[in-house]
């Protein structure tokens, strides 16, 4: 079983991520799955008759705008890294949580190394699958990096300058 880091713990997942090969054949009416995107846009009416959890994945050249309107059937929305290089998503966790007000989990996929948490958790992820070759225990940890924030962002809304004239 994958463990992974969320709201600053390590726990074990609950959810199973579907493949983007996934058809809906057989899939348990009870289990809190999380669903690609396609999968989402041909069955959203299945899916939303299902009795367990629902989420959604989206690859990194798929937008946020896509689901929007959907945003209340999710309750997690995992953004999917393909390489640690591709930073597209960074953007997609603050689109979710600045202009749509999403409040659900956000959780980062794929290729996702210890040296992004601190930056993803600014940008509004609040929970991490690292990489299968990973240590979480290790990972957890650099979410203490940095211990001041001068910048404005998802999880601090006032710069330094700011917060210190307050």
């Amino acid at each position: 079983m994958q463990r992974i880091i969320k709201n600053e713990q390590i726990i074990d997942e609950t959810w199973h991520l579907l493949p983007k090969e996934e058809t809906l054949d057989g899939l348990s009416n009870c289990d809190d799955v999380i669903v690609p995107l396609h999968l989402w846009i041909d069955h959203a009416h299945a899916l939303k008759a299902r009795d367990g959890g629902l989420g959604i994945w989206l690859d990194s050249n798929e937008e946020v705008e896509e689901i929007a309107d959907d945003l209340e059937h999710f309750q997690v929305i995992a953004l999917n890294f393909p390489k640690f290089t591709d930073g597209r998503h960074y953007s997609s966790a603050r689109l979710l949580r600045e202009r749509y007000g999403y409040k659900g989990e956000i959780r980062a996929i794929g290729d996702v190394l210890r040296d992004q948490l601190f930056y993803m958790r600014r940008c509004g992820f609040d929970a991490f699958a690292i990489r299968a070759d990973r240590d979480p225990e290790d990972a957890l940890q650099s979410l203490k990096d940095f211990s001041v924030r001068y910048q404005a962002a998802v999880d601090e809304r006032l710069p330094l300058f700011r917060r210190r004239q307050g």
